[in-house]
């Protein structure tokens, strides 16, 4: 995933789970097209230096990974400073679970992605004078 809309789409209407060093934001929809990811390394991980280094392991990991994830899925995978200091072994177990959660926690069928585009009406204030 390139752009910013993507990324907010998943953030916005995806699953959420953490695990460990991860938090990984899933959306399953029903496109049909091939699987893909994206990434999110702040500030607080480390300097360039770091947090590309941690991006192109979490980038390989993920890629070993996309293969096995079904048509239509989209990930944001958002590293937490922990992700600094851990081996790309623990990246790839934290990734694995956080996963396996998410599919868990989505049901069979895939789903859209209209929670995105509901908007919420506001909540009525209880006990005002009005």
């Amino acid at each position: 995933m390139r752009t910013r809309a993507e990324h907010a789409r998943v953030g916005t209407a995806g699953r959420r789970t953490r695990s460990g060093p991860l938090v990984v934001h899933g959306l399953w929809t029903t496109s049909g097209e091939s699987p893909r990811a994206g990434f999110v390394v702040g500030r607080r991980v480390g300097n360039a230096v770091v947090r590309n280094r941690v991006r192109r392991r979490l980038r390989e990991q993920v890629r070993a990974r996309l293969g096995q994830l079904p048509a239509g899925t989209m990930l944001v995978v958002r590293a937490l400073p922990e992700a600094a200091s851990a081996s790309s072994e623990l990246l790839g177990q934290a990734l694995d679970d956080a996963l396996a959660r998410a599919a868990r926690a989505v049901s069979d069928a895939p789903r859209d992605d209209a929670r995105a585009r509901r908007v919420r009406a506001p909540r009525p204030v209880v006990g005002s004078s009005r």
